[in-house]
């Protein structure tokens, strides 16, 4: 098939669409402007970068997100299939380790023959010096570059482009305090479960999220606003709603029983592992604008996280 595919972006999107289409014989050039041209949030130049949650959410069928999944699996998506191979234990969940699918991927676009990989800032998808094209694909992302924000603004007429982000933090494993933290997956009493679990009562429940909510928090970057995706809020921001919003939330302790007391406990915050070798471990729904500083002494003061 003498078929050219320009697309700009190998993020999730991108790489998808460049090997589905060279999987089906189409020439694909895939542009891509990291590592030359960084962003805010990305940490590398490899292909299909997860820059927040290494969690790709549920694979049960009955919910929204599985049954995307289902779906994904059957129709032969390609990224999938490299999340499958680089999956880490997060229960009901998809949860990879992310240097490992994002290396799996990049090897599957650059490896493949009709896939031409060109690392180049693109301002104007529609430029001859891109090569002539069949089709042009924008995947471009929320971190596009401003002159390609730009481009996309003049074409459609809106100025609405925007992108929200709160960083999850990460702790290793080896400063953990398995005296205090339990392993369990909710309403898995027997199973050895995939989570680390860290139990509040309400004493020490209260005292934490009083200091959450008064923690200084980072000057917010450019592309960040007052507007919050409902999904991804900060836990701070969800603990200024109500001192109970987390408790009924990321912090919900339904389905848990902590082995010290024999019951549940008041709160709980969970951790998932964040690498196949378990050397360190994600907060689980605790994305947050405090400042480092804060994170720290802060987030010192869940059980089990105090060094």
């Amino acid at each position: 098939m003498d078929k050219f595919v320009n697309i700009i972006g190998a993020g999730l999107a991108g790489s998808e669409a460049a090997l589905q289409l060279a999987q089906r014989g189409v020439h694909v050039r895939l542009f891509e402007m990291r590592p030359e041209t960084e962003t805010d949030v990305h940490r590398g130049g490899d292909c299909a970068e997860l820059v927040c949650s290494n969690s790709l959410k549920s694979t049960k069928p009955e919910s929204a997100a599985g049954m995307l999944k289902a779906e994904l699996a059957a129709l032969g998506s390609q990224l999938i299939a490299a999340a499958g191979r680089s999956r880490v234990d997060a229960g009901g969940a998809l949860a990879v380790d992310r240097d490992k699918f994002s290396a799996d991927v990049t090897s599957m676009v650059k490896e493949n023959p009709y896939i031409e990989y060109r690392v180049m800032r693109v301002s104007d998808p529609l430029d001859a010096c891109l090569g002539a094209a069949d089709a042009t694909i924008l995947a471009t992302g929320p971190l596009t570059s401003d002159a390609l924000a730009q481009w996309l603004v003049d074409k459609t007429g809106s100025d609405n482009l925007a992108f929200f982000d709160a960083a999850a933090p990460v702790v290793m494993a080896d400063s953990l305090d398995m005296d205090v933290l339990f392993r369990q997956s909710r309403y898995e009493q027997d199973a050895p479960g995939d989570y680390l679990n860290a139990p509040f009562d309400k004493e020490s429940y209260d005292a934490f999220i009083a200091q959450l909510v008064a923690a200084d928090r980072v000057i917010k970057r450019d592309f960040e606003t007052k507007d919050l995706f409902q999904a991804c809020q900060p836990i701070e921001e969800i603990a200024r709603k109500g001192a109970d919003a987390p408790r009924f939330g990321t912090c919900k302790p339904v389905g848990l029983t902590d082995p010290a007391t024999g019951r549940r406990p008041w709160a709980a915050v969970q951790l998932r592992a964040e690498n196949a070798q378990g050397t360190a471990y994600n907060l689980v729904g605790f994305q947050t604008n405090l400042t480092f500083g804060e994170q720290k002494r802060v987030f010192r003061m869940i059980p089990g996280l105090q060094n």
